[in-house]
């Protein structure tokens, strides 16, 4: 079985923050594949169906971002998952807003979410996908603050294109070794 996870805060203040963009990928994979995310268990929301021959379980840990991890070792251990079966999805202050990265393995960067992922697999190498929603603007605005906000405007399209693009990508990896994936998606 995957495990695909996208990171986020829970409650209607935090949907469509820039914290939130991995929530919005495992969204738009949901209603792609038809699999509900009716399940309430392991500290998160998640659902269990089938896509590309594959099974799949999309996860939305409900622990607030800075825990994510504890959701995710939950799922793992509970389905006896291996790590390369794992992708996370989140957002990344050193991207360009709507720019994609795909990675095998990394240090957390500063991103609590997977500081909290690393800290409770015991390990930096599991798949991610990092979406990016670049640095605050206007500078000097706080980390915290920017990210807990909205996207602009203009930043609306970039976003939404990123968000296919994160989930075509996940689609792809059913099929292909994540690193063909992150070849072909890495552009």
């Amino acid at each position: 079985m995957k495990v695909i996870v996208g990171l986020g805060n829970p409650g209607k203040q935090y949907e469509h923050t820039r914290h939130n963009i991995g929530f919005e990928v495992v969204d738009e994979l949901a209603s792609r594949w038809n699999v509900p995310l009716n399940q309430a268990k392991h500290k998160g929301v998640y659902g269990i169906g089938f896509a590309g021959g594959e099974k799949v379980l999309l996860l939305k840990p409900l622990t607030y971002m800075n825990l994510s991890g504890e959701s995710i070792r939950a799922v793992i251990d509970y389905y006896q998952i291996d790590l390369e079966n794992l992708v996370v999805i989140y957002d990344d202050l050193d991207l360009p807003v709507g720019k994609i990265r795909l990675r095998q393995k990394g240090s957390p960067g500063g991103h609590n979410g997977i500081k909290s992922t690393v800290q409770h697999l015991g390990t930096q190498e599991f798949n991610r996908i990092r979406i990016g929603i670049d640095r605050p603007n206007p500078p000097g605005m706080s980390v915290p603050d920017y990210v807990l906000g909205k996207f602009r405007p203009d930043e609306q399209e970039p976003v939404k294109e990123a968000v296919l693009k994160s989930a075509d990508a996940c689609e792809a990896w059913l099929k292909k070794p994540f690193l063909q994936v992150m070849n072909e998606y890495n552009q």
